[in-house]
């Protein structure tokens, strides 16, 4: 697999998922670095550089972000919400990796602005499968949006 500096946002509150996604991700020798966000405020924290990630770039955003939509403290349709209605961050790919079979969940997602809607699969070799092919398009396969596509808002660093 290709491996590039881009970095990946996994936004996850399920320890045994995590471990999982990052197991399937390093078994397909992704190198890029991977952080983990346990709940939605975290994920909003890292992705507009605020809280303990003050001292993130927003000149570096994640490459794709991986979200849970079953999160505590803030649920991932706020997060997806969020990250679009901010200029800098509206071209970031998110990708909605969720256990979720609700077809209110699956509009709101799309209709927000997700790049990609995937139902977390029950059988342990159908979800290490399924997040291969994940990994392989989003860094491989995906040509992201050239670094600055996007004004930053103003009064943000």
């Amino acid at each position: 697999m290709r491996n590039d500096d881009s970095e990946i946002l996994l936004v996850e509150d399920s320890e045994d998922d995590v471990e999982l996604i990052l197991h399937s991700l390093r078994r397909e020798k992704v190198a890029n670095k991977i952080h983990v966000a346990r709940d939605g405020e975290e994920a909003l924290d890292f992705l507009f550089c605020r809280g303990a990630h003050a001292e993130r770039s927003r000149e570096r955003p994640p490459g794709v972000v991986l979200l849970d939509l079953k999160l505590p403290k803030v649920d991932g349709i706020e997060v997806l919400r969020q990250l679009r209605a901010e200029p800098s961050t509206r071209a970031i790919p998110v990708v909605i990796l969720t256990s979720s079979r609700e077809e209110k969940d699956l509009v709101n997602g799309y209709s927000l602005g997700a790049n990609s809607y995937i139902q977390k699969p029950v059988n342990f070799d159908s979800f290490r499968e399924t997040v291969k092919q994940l990994g392989m398009y989003w860094l491989v396969v995906n040509v992201p949006p050239p670094s600055g596509a996007f004004p930053r808002a103003e009064g943000r660093t």
